[in-house]
């Protein structure tokens, strides 16, 4: 009897020390996890922006394989509305793509519609995470078929005689970049909106207003609108094929992450901020070098990068 008594108890020992092993050793587990945890973000974050630096060198490279076989570089918009993107296509090994498109056609008439929602990787980074589908958003609202990558049409409102390097119907040479190709912007990473039409966040909304407003826009346009929750659209970076503002060019004329939201003039032209979410945006120059401009480069040193003849010099900052 007592030596029964005697081997349960033992048991109970040895089954509460096991326990307490297993919970030490899923404490230890658990610390190690939390530990990793930052060291495998840093790890994908590092991966993510070299594979948008790699996207952001390969639309560089087709940029200038174009203007050595044209002597200028595309328009950033046509006539017809097309973008730089569309144009750079054969340069980008996506020749049947480019000859899907009817550029004699409105950029969204029913003949297009095939290129169009056609997504290609190269044009969306990695770094901008996929934005939720804001509930009041159209079917077709997330922009699988957009680009993170916009053309630079300079630090004027209207995409047309801006002083940048992708604007409206004028094909510049690299000649022109008198300030120095390795001085001025050509693509700039950004985010895309979410297909909202509700005023959420100046990240992923911004106000459109008709073409007819280009000419008295200021800087406070939009901002009332943005209060009254009106004209607010998501659509920014939804359609790698057309060259409208913030489709696929966009203005330097306000200050990175600016908390005023960007606008939208018929696709003719606006108000827009550099857009990131990781303390800085990767930026693509006009001699093929691709760098990352972190959120304390000053609104003036990147109007500076946003001009090709304007003269100014670059700020220690950048």
């Amino acid at each position: 009897m007592t030596r029964s008594c005697q081997g349960v108890a033992l048991f109970s020992v040895r089954r509460g020390v096991a326990l307490f092993q297993l919970l030490v050793v899923i404490a230890v587990i658990l610390i190690l996890i939390g530990l990793l945890l930052p060291a495998v973000q840093k790890v994908r974050l590092a991966a993510a922006r070299m594979q948008s630096f790699n996207n952001l060198k390969q639309l560089a490279l087709a940029l200038h394989n174009y203007e050595s076989t044209f002597n200028s570089l595309p328009t950033g918009r046509d006539g017809n509305g097309f973008s730089a993107h569309a144009y750079l296509l054969p340069y980008l090994e996506q020749e049947r793509l480019y000859r899907l498109i009817d550029f004699k056609k409105d950029v969204m008439a029913k003949e297009n519609k095939k290129a169009r929602e056609v997504a290609i990787k190269l044009f969306v980074s990695p770094l901008d995470t996929p934005a939720a589908k804001a509930p009041d958003a159209e079917p077709d609202a997330p922009a699988f078929c957009g680009t993170n990558y916009f053309g630079n049409a300079g630090t004027k409102y209207a995409l047309k005689d801006n002083n940048g390097v992708l604007f409206e119907q004028f094909r510049l040479q690299l000649l022109g970049i008198t300030d120095g190709t390795s001085n001025t912007l050509l693509f700039l990473e950004g985010l895309r909106g979410d297909g909202g039409t509700k005023a959420v966040s100046v990240a992923r909304q911004h106000v459109r207003l008709s073409d007819k407003e280009l000419a008295g826009l200021k800087e406070e346009s939009g901002s009332d609108d943005w209060k009254d929750n009106k004209k607010i659209v998501g659509e920014r970076g939804k359609y790698w094929i057309s060259g409208n503002f913030l489709q696929s060019l966009q203005t330097v004329t306000r200050p990175y992450n600016d908390n005023k939201p960007d606008v939208d003039c018929g696709g003719r032209g606006g108000l827009s901020a550099p857009r990131g979410l990781i303390g800085g945006v990767c930026a693509g120059m006009c001699d093929g070098s691709v760098r990352f401009v972190n959120d304390k480069v000053s609104f003036k040193t990147w109007q500076a990068a946003a001009t090709r003849d304007g003269g100014e010099m670059l700020g220690a900052d950048w």
